[in-house]
C-alpha cells in the first residue's frame, strides 16, 4: 500500500432493484484519528453499524463524512373505496334524486368523485424487498469507499513528491549550516576581541592564552554539530518512512516536531548572521514539511 493522503472525495450513483435512484457522497479531511459520520435517510438506521464497520476496516485516519441521497420512484397510489363513506354517499345520492321529479339515477362516477369516498393506498413492499435494498446500498457503499481510497492514494503520491523535495531542501540547508558552523570559533574570537578593545579603549592587556580559553568556552557552548547530526538522522528517518508500507502519518508528524526542535537550537546557538539566516530558512522549510505531513494517513 502506497502513501495515502487523508484528503479525498468520492461519488457513487446507482439505482436499486425497486427503481429508487441513490447517490453516495464521501468526503475525507485531516484528523488525528478516524471519525466516520453517516447521514442516512429516515428508515435506514439499521445500516449505520455495518457501514461504519466497513469504513473502519478500510481506513485508519481521517474525518470521513458519508451522505446517502435517495430519489424514490413515483409509484401510482392504488385507489380503494371507503365502504362506510361509499354507502353513505350512495344513500344520499339516491335520496336526493328521488326528491327531484324526472331526475335520472345517480351515476357511479359522480358518486365516486364525492370527497372521502375514495382513498389512496401506497402499495405494500414485497417480501424481502427491504433486505435487498439494504444489501444493495451496503455493497455500493463499499464501492464508494474504494473510490475514496483510490483518490486518497493518488493524493498520497503527490504528497510523497512534495515531502521528498522538502526533505531535499532541508538537507541542503543542513549542509550549508554545517559549512557555516566551522567558522563559528573565528567569529567568536573576533567578536570577543572587538568587545574587549572597546571596553579597554584599545589597551589590549588581555593575554592571548586567556583570550583563547574564553573563545574555546564560547565555541563549546555554541557547537551545533550535534544538532546538525541529529537533523541529518531525522532526514534519513523521514525518507525511510516515505518508503514504508502502511500508515506512517503519526510517526512523520512526530519527526517534524524533532526537526523543529533542532532548528530552534541551531538558531539559539548561532554566532553569525549567515548561520542565523540559514536557521530561519530551515524553520520555514520545516514548517512547510509539517503542514504537508499533517495530510498523510
Amino acid at each position: 500500500m502506497a502513501l495515502s493522503s487523508m484528503t479525498g472525495f468520492a461519488r457513487h450513483a446507482g439505482t436499486l432493484p425497486d427503481g429508487t435512484a441513490f447517490v453516495w457522497e464521501l468526503r475525507s479531511v485531516n484528523g488525528r484519528g478516524l471519525d466516520v459520520r453517516l447521514r442516512l435517510p429516515n428508515g435506514l438506521d439499521r445500516l449505520e453499524a455495518p457501514l461504519r464497520e466497513a469504513a473502519t476496516a478500510r481506513f485508519r485516519r481521517g474525518n470521513i463524512s458519508a451522505t446517502l441521497t435517495l430519489k424514490r420512484e413515483d409509484r401510482a397510489p392504488r385507489l380503494t373505496p371507503d365502504p362506510a363513506a361509499l354507502e353513505q354517499a350512495i344513500a344520499l345520492a339516491v335520496a336526493v334524486a328521488a326528491r327531484i321529479p324526472g331526475c335520472p339515477p345517480p351515476r357511479a362516477e359522480a358518486v365516486l368523485g364525492l370527497p372521502g369516498v375514495l382513498r389512496a393506498e401506497s402499495p405494500e413492499p414485497q417480501e424481502g424487498e427491504e433486505e435487498a435494498r439494504h444489501a444493495a446500498l451496503a455493497a455500493d457503499f463499499g464501492e464508494a469507499l474504494e473510490a475514496l481510497a483510490a483518490m486518497r492514494r493518488a493524493e498520497g503520491e503527490k504528497l510523497a513528491g512534495i515531502l521528498g523535495r522538502l526533505l531535499d531542501e532541508i538537507g541542503t540547508l543542513r549542509e550549508a549550516a554545517l559549512a557555516e558552523a566551522a567558522s563559528q570559533p573565528a567569529a567568536h574570537r573576533a567578536r570577543l576581541k572587538a568587545a574587549l578593545a572597546e571596553l579597554l579603549e584599545g589597551d589590549s592587556r588581555v593575554p592571548e592564552e586567556r583570550l583563547a580559553v574564553e573563545v574555546a568556552m564560547l565555541a563549546q557552548k555554541s557547537d551545533v554539530r550535534e544538532e546538525l547530526d541529529r537533523l541529518a538522522a531525522h532526514v534519513e528517518a523521514a525518507r525511510t518512512l516515505l518508503g514504508e508500507q502502511g500508515v506512517v502519518g503519526r510517526r512523520l508528524e512526530f519527526l517534524t516536531q524533532e526537526f523543529g526542535r533542532e532548528s530552534n537550537t541551531l538558531g539559539a546557538k548561532s554566532a553569525s548572521l549567515a548561520l542565523t539566516r540559514i536557521s530561519l530558512e530551515l524553520k520555514a522549510a520545516i514548517e512547510r514539511l509539517r503542514e504537508q505531513a499533517a495530510n498523510v494517513e
